[in-house]
């Protein structure tokens, strides 16, 4: 009965939007026609992603030359009211993830203008706000509206006041919000993905923002053992790839 409830609000709030709707229309014919291809290539990118794996802390001493400190210690107040906005909030969104790696990213690249898909709570958000802040920069981020759980006003919570003068966020489907994203920023330092986790979706996706970002930032991608689309999309431009092992997940980064 509750998941009949949530699909129900959910289509109900996309019949609300008009904006939404090339996207409802993807997703109907995405779980009509392509529910397998969504998974696509996993197991081989599962054996390929655990064969290439490391810390995030060797990471970004590897490909930025910087020893990382965690986020929760340099930001240790930022972290700690952020903790508590999402302990209140009353639905539950994705976790703080990897920060270290999106912040010395930032920091790496002395990034001014960058892109990420996908917010939930806003600690992805946090992470790169706290570096582009301080050269007068831009983050741009795109997250769809949560339909289904009567959520919207809570994308973002724990982003402080202070650093939304940096920031921007598109409520829509990446396939809408990264075209207008471009048109404002049509070259960033980082883009962060962490969106629609499927193989289309992911493989449209990479396309784009690897073309907005320039030479010499960083790419990242959550979750990249959900499908093959990051590996073959590496294979495809012959990057080099650095694979971290996070939470028993994994996380594909590079350097343009």
């Amino acid at each position: 009965m509750g998941e009949i409830l949530r699909v129900s609000k959910t289509l109900i709030g996309y019949l609300k939007r008009p904006d939404l709707y090339p996207e409802l229309g993807r997703k109907i014919i995405k779980n009509i026609f392509n529910r397998k291809s969504a998974f696509r290539g996993k197991q081989k990118t599962l054996t390929w992603a655990n064969s290439q794996a490391t810390t995030q802390e060797n990471v970004i001493k590897k490909l930025f030359d910087i020893k990382s400190i965690p986020f929760a210690e340099v930001f240790a107040e930022d972290f700690k009211i952020a903790t508590q906005k999402e302990k209140d909030c009353p639905i539950k969104m994705g976790g703080p993830g990897a920060l270290e790696l999106i912040y010395y990213a930032c920091e790496f690249t002395n990034a001014k203008s960058v892109i990420e898909t996908g917010v939930a709570y806003g600690w992805s958000s946090l992470a790169a706000l706290v570096s582009v802040e301080k050269r007068d920069g831009k983050l741009y981020s795109s997250d769809m509206p949560y339909l289904g759980q009567n959520g919207d006003q809570y994308v973002g919570c724990i982003v402080p006041e202070n650093l939304k003068k940096f920031w921007k966020l598109h409520r829509q489907a990446d396939r809408e919000s990264l075209p207008k994203i471009f048109a404002e920023s049509a070259v960033c330092d980082v883009v962060h993905y962490d969106s629609d986790k499927s193989y289309e979706g992911r493989n449209w996706a990479y396309e784009q923002l690897y073309k907005s970002l320039r030479k010499g930032g960083v790419f990242i991608s959550d979750d990249i053992g959900d499908n093959s689309a990051y590996q073959d999309f590496c294979e495809k431009h012959s990057i080099k790839t650095e694979v971290i092992e996070y939470e028993g997940k994994y996380i594909g980064v590079f350097v343009k």
